[in-house]
């Protein structure tokens, strides 16, 4: 069969695929893509290439999918920020990700953490309290991984929670983000847990707490924040593949099919596991409603926020 899809994809396409990530190289992202794209080559018979297109969240490779062909030779690998938050916290992001784009398929969700540096002593979200207490009077910066963000928005609930001052510092991704926590340039940082994993189970970085309604697998020790009393953030964000509106369903289908047997492969599966992600597939319509689904919830605790689009 996966040759049979080999077969049809290139006869109707030419050129390499072009697998677009808004984040630098480094991320946890990044590393995302370029474990799908080595497998995908083999199902679609031609190269895959992840270009990374950094900055501003995710908007620059969101706009350059708006720009693109609609021919499946460019798609778009993104999280829940670019695709349904993005276009909620600014005005004019460049991009309608329910016009301009169409969902080809899922692949996991995952969910975001607070972790701290190795250069504090806490190994918990109370012990990180007291110390932002008795270090800075209760001010601290927390990294973030883009501007705007679900990460930055948990930075002020946080803060709301505990009584602290804390200000988010924006980062062009996570990877900029990490090399500063493990410089100990800042004490703490909010992001997924891909993110944070590998320097986690490193002993360089501690991921402290995570969000979400159960804990993770891969960090069972960690608490959620329900479980320290911060509700309403149990809806799981998601990572999903783009392509520009107008093409043609039987390229989205043949994608998605590729899709489908990649992360079906125990390596795979194993890897992306490992990375922190909790492995599932979605076709296109299941995608496209957990995208539809995900926006509705932040649509509200932003407007509970009192956030206003810059």
């Amino acid at each position: 069969m996966a040759a049979l899809l080999a077969c049809g994809w290139a006869q109707a396409q030419s050129g390499p695929v072009r697998l677009l990530v808004g984040f630098p190289p480094g991320g946890g992202t990044d590393a995302i893509a370029r474990t799908l794209a080595d497998k995908l080559k083999d199902q679609l018979g031609m190269p895959v290439v992840v270009d990374n297109k950094a900055g501003a969240g995710g908007q620059l490779a969101a706009q350059a999918l708006k720009a693109a062909a609609p021919d499946g030779l460019t798609l778009f690998l993104s999280h829940d920020h670019t695709i349904s938050i993005l276009p909620q916290v600014v005005k004019n992001p460049g991009y309608d990700s329910a016009k301009d784009f169409v969902p080809v398929a899922g692949f996991a969700t995952f969910v975001n953490a607070l972790a701290v540096s190795g250069g504090t002593p806490a190994r918990s979200v109370n012990e990180y309290v007291a110390w932002v207490k008795a270090q800075g009077a209760g001010k601290g910066t927390v990294g973030v991984p883009a501007p705007a963000s679900t990460p930055e928005f948990l930075v002020g609930v946080i803060g709301k929670k505990y009584g602290l001052d804390l200000v988010a510092a924006p980062y062009r991704g996570s990877a900029p983000m990490m090399a500063d926590m493990l410089g100990n340039q800042i004490a703490a940082g909010t992001g997924s847990v891909p993110d944070f994993i590998e320097n986690h189970k490193a002993g360089k970085i501690r991921v402290v707490a995570v969000l979400g309604a159960q804990r993770q697998a891969i960090l069972p020790d960690v608490p959620t924040f329900a479980e320290l009393g911060l509700h309403g953030f149990e809806d799981l964000p998601y990572y999903g593949i783009f392509a520009p509106a107008g093409t043609p369903k039987a390229t989205i289908d043949k994608f998605s099919e590729a899709l489908a047997k990649v992360v079906a492969q125990p390596e795979v599966k194993d890897r992306l596991t490992a990375m922190g992600l909790t492995v599932g597939f979605m076709d296109a319509a299941a995608l496209g409603k957990r995208e539809q689904a995900y926006t509705k919830v932040w649509a509200k605790l932003i407007k509970d926020s009192g956030f206003v689009a810059q």
